[in-house]
């Protein structure tokens, strides 16, 4: 297949649901029961749960955009927009989080590269192919890439351009991977579609069909970008990383069916490539929890090892780490002690970092999710990262999935009033900042919380931000939220949702 179907028809995602986290595991998947009948719903492929309906979306992103980010950091490759110009509108931002990248890794810092076909009203009506096939050239005359990456839009979507000839003829004259990824933003409500988007092309033109050998210290580790902190990790236990996608090259993409295995520090993004590795080239899923906090990084060392025969390994690096660091945790336990923190982020982090602060002794009575997967393409219960966070640390009383909406925020703080927010993506920042309310973001680096370190990482940055309230406070002093009286009154972040269903 050229295309990959979307997260809701795979997965069963939804995007907008409110109550407890228990509910939501519950009505999920994995070795929990879905919502079945109770919703009118029987047979498909996965569980169905019972999801609100939004009246209108404020804002948000689409699988294009993940697309870019991914296509755009990888080395020695290029990214092309077959899109109007205004779907590139994130390649200055996009390029700055390459450039972040690649420092925080000590990498020569360089500009991402990314070429838009630039469709108009005529080709609207004509088609755009010859301009897509132009821009193959061009990106291959100017920058001699080892990939050349096609994102299509919903422009090229609606007018039905034949992407997949165009690049097989061009891949054929150039002799390198000319990758089509499918990802018009109207085939999905989330944009998490684009996580599986750009790993089913590198699946079909890139990973190596016929693996040269097996490669047994070789582990896949799809990660974001951020600092580098697997390599000693990994290194502790005789490993090598196989950075997958962000910052990665295209050799390194292409040996990811040699390796021994795979895992990954967020299972959301990677469900898809790690699933088609281990059913198409034997390379099995690390089937652990998440790296985050104690209990979380012990389980996901010792699947490590027990997988690739390095027990005795792990177990002196666990024992190390808990000697280095428990000393500090146990100071942080006492100086964080009595405060609230909140959670806002995509939901494999978002349950890794809950439990980072609950074993920090921080009380987490609410938490948003961007999205909810039902399950993942690998339907093991070790990697139920709901589940797991449930078991772990007990339940979250208010646990929203809601897909960025920030007119819904005010209100979801307002029925917990936490001391301080924990988050990811921009999108969300210009109502956070005006709530008073110290924040943390985790958008430069997405390491920063992984392994035992990622726990002190976490207490001291809340600790710093904490000493700034005044600022943040001042901040809320001299603005105001764009939202009437009465929906700022009002209890229900998702009552217009729920108006709906009615």
């Amino acid at each position: 297949m050229a295309s990959v179907e979307s997260r809701e028809q795979r997965l069963g995602t939804i995007i907008n649901w409110d109550g407890k986290a228990s509910d939501l595991a519950d009505q999920s998947g994995f070795s929990r029961d879905g919502c079945g009948a109770r919703c009118g719903i029987s047979g498909g492929k996965v569980p169905r749960i019972c999801e609100l309906e939004s009246p209108f979306t404020q804002g948000t992103g689409c699988s294009e955009q993940i697309v870019e980010n991914q296509a755009s950091h990888i080395r020695d490759a290029v990214l092309i927009h077959h899109a109007p110009i205004g779907c590139s509108a994130l390649h200055a931002s996009t390029s700055a989080s390459y450039r972040k990248g690649l420092a925080a890794r000590d990498m020569p810092v360089a500009d991402a590269i990314s070429i838009s076909t630039n469709l108009g009203d005529s080709d609207m009506v004509y088609g755009g192919v010859e301009k897509l096939r132009d821009a193959i050239h061009k990106a291959w005359e100017r920058h001699h890439p080892k990939a050349i990456f096609i994102a299509t839009s919903c422009a090229t979507g609606i007018i039905g351009d034949d992407v997949e000839s165009v690049t097989k003829a061009c891949e054929e004259e150039l002799g390198i991977p000319v990758v089509p990824v499918f990802c018009e933003g109207f085939k999905s409500n989330h944009w998490s579609s684009g996580f599986d988007a750009i790993q089913h092309g590198i699946l079909r033109h890139i990973v190596r069909k016929a693996p040269r050998r097996k490669q047994d210290d070789l582990i896949n580790l799809f990660v974001l970008s951020g600092a580098d902190v697997y390599t000693d990790m990994l290194g502790q236990l005789g490993l090598r990383a196989n950075f997958v996608v962000n910052l990665a090259t295209v050799e390194g993409l292409e040996q990811m069916s040699e390796a021994a295995a795979s895992t990954s520090f967020c299972y959301t993004f990677a469900t898809y490539l790690g699933a088609a590795l281990e059913r198409e080239f034997g390379v099995p899923q690390i089937k652990a929890p998440q790296p985050f906090g104690f209990a979380g990084t012990d389980g996901w060392l010792r699947a490590i090892g027990q997988a690739l025969n390095r027990q005795e390994q792990v177990e002196q690096y666990i024992q190390r780490e808990h000697e280095r660091i428990g000393p500090r945790v146990e100071k942080l336990r006492t100086e964080l002690r009595g405060l609230k923190g909140f959670v806002v982020m995509g939901p494999g982090y978002a349950h890794g970092i809950i439990g980072i602060l609950r074993e920090l002794g921080i009380t987490v009575e609410g938490s948003v999710a961007y999205h909810h997967d039902p399950i993942y393409d690998s339907p093991d219960t070790e990697r139920d990262t709901l589940g797991f966070m449930l078991d772990s640390y007990g339940d979250i009383e208010h646990l929203s999935i809601s897909n960025g909406q920030s007119y819904r925020f005010f209100n979801m703080l307002k029925r917990v009033n936490p001391d301080f927010i924990i988050f990811r993506h921009s999108a969300l920042g210009s109502v956070i900042n005006r709530l008073g309310l110290p924040v943390i973001p985790l958008e430069a680096d997405a390491s920063f919380p992984v392994g035992y370190q990622g726990l002190v990482n976490i207490g001291e940055e809340i600790l710093a931000v904490l000493a700034q309230r005044k600022f943040h406070e001042d901040l809320a002093a001299h603005t105001t939220l764009p939202y009437k009286a009465s929906w700022l009154a009002e209890q229900d972040p998702f009552a217009l949702a729920r108006r709906v269903g009615a």
